[in-house]
């Protein structure tokens, strides 16, 4: 991900800037395409954020896992409230950084919510992520991690 989102800055709920290079190295990375506004995407972020709790709880050392929201909602104000209501210690790309638009064409978003698992390359691992955690839970991520090619430790 990092040759995607290479010289980027992602921000937190909280509104913490961080370095995409940084944040994401030896990562497998959740790109989720959702709004606040829409109800699909409102039912599946909680799910999401459990997954990702539990991968950072019960992970040691962590889960090499990070979600990066890129957002689709109607302006800035309403991306950071629903960072801030509904999301977990997640980064996403800044509401108004163009490239939202490019990451949804280069991965053909054509309906919220989605969630694309990516190689650091940013090669699609799968675009059914929304799915895959919905039906195998945790059982999902090792496999990811396995076709991510990165280095780790991990085992779930």
């Amino acid at each position: 991900m990092v040759d995607v989102l290479g010289g980027r800055r992602l921000v937190t709920y909280d509104g913490t800037w961080v370095e995409a290079e940084a944040a994401l190295q030896n990562k497998v990375v959740a790109l989720y395409f959702a709004a606040g506004r829409c109800a699909p995407s409102r039912d599946f972020t909680p799910l999401l954020c459990d997954f990702y709790a539990e991968l950072a709880d019960q992970a040691r050392p962590s889960a090499p896992f990070e979600v990066v929201f890129v957002s689709a909602d109607g302006s800035a104000q309403e991306m950071l409230d629903s960072m801030r209501e509904l999301h977990g210690a997640w980064l996403a790309l800044p509401f108004h950084d163009p490239y939202r638009h490019e990451l949804r064409t280069r991965y053909h978003i054509m309906a919220i919510p989605r969630l694309v698992i990516v190689k650091q390359s940013g090669d699609v691992i799968t675009d059914k992520g929304r799915k895959q955690i919905r039906e195998r839970g945790l059982v999902c991520f090792q496999n990811w991690v396995e076709a991510a090619d990165i280095f780790q430790n991990f085992s779930g």
